[in-house]
């Protein structure tokens, strides 16, 4: 009878715990996609229909080089030719990794950042998220390879990260935002965790400085907006511009 009692008594305190950590998330995020269905995440249809469609171009033999002439980024090229590729670049999928991972990141992020976020600070945020991990490769490579965070010179011929540097930043705004403070912790720590003892390469050390990047923005916006909770500040989904 005691387990039992002792059972029960750990089942409520986890489901506390997991309304704490995602009560407010999913307060906004669910009555959003009840009332309105597909029509609340337009940007992220968008953006997994343009992941699928540069992953089927790439596949076929005339279309890889069309796909890396218009959305690859290395940090060998020009900085402001790397600028001007960027924003399709967040749409490009890595070939060596299954194309159907992508579109689930990006179609369950993406979808819970543009209701809570909005169409435009999603963008924006993915867009800012994926130049950080461009800008650290080509600081990595100034660095070389002697420093502890720096690249070495093969690293300047390797594809920048696809969708999953903005996928990972839009994760940590959103928890930060909503004050999913083990989800948030959780997310950075497996960047880390990737880059020290799994894959130490180029993209997940731009994942490291994507997370960097979009923490350091979400301590700025929390020092300059006036403190509410987030549930309340984002109640209604904005999914408008």
């Amino acid at each position: 009878m005691s387990t039992s009692g002792a059972g029960r008594r750990r089942g409520t305190a986890l489901r506390r715990a997991a309304r704490v950590e995602w009560g407010p998330l999913l307060r906004t995020v669910w009555p959003t996609l009840v009332a309105r269905r597909l029509r609340a995440i337009p940007l992220t249809l968008a953006a997994v229909g343009l992941t699928l469609a540069f992953h089927f171009i790439q596949q076929q033999p005339w279309g890889y080089r069309t796909v890396q002439n218009i959305g690859s980024v290395q940090a060998y090229e020009h900085l402001w030719l790397a600028l001007l590729r960027t924003p399709l670049s967040l749409f490009v999928p890595a070939l060596d990794l299954p194309v159907w991972g992508a579109l689930a990141q990006v179609l369950v992020v993406f979808g819970i950042a543009e209701i809570c976020l909005g169409r435009w600070q999603t963008l924006l945020i993915a867009y800012v998220a994926t130049l950080a991990g461009t800008t650290y490769a080509r600081i990595g490579l100034w660095l070389g390879p002697d420093s502890p965070i720096g690249l070495s010179e093969v690293d300047k011929f390797v594809v920048d990260t696809g969708p999953s540097a903005a996928v990972v930043g839009l994760a940590v705004v959103v928890c930060w935002r909503y004050r999913a403070r083990f989800t948030c912790a959780a997310v950075v720590v497996a960047m880390v965790v990737e880059v020290v003892f799994i894959k130490n390469n180029l993209a997940g050390k731009e994942h490291v400085a994507a997370v960097l990047v979009v923490l350091a923005l979400c301590a700025v916006w929390d020092r300059w907006r006036p403190r509410k909770p987030w549930d309340v500040q984002y109640a209604q989904g904005r999914t408008g511009p």
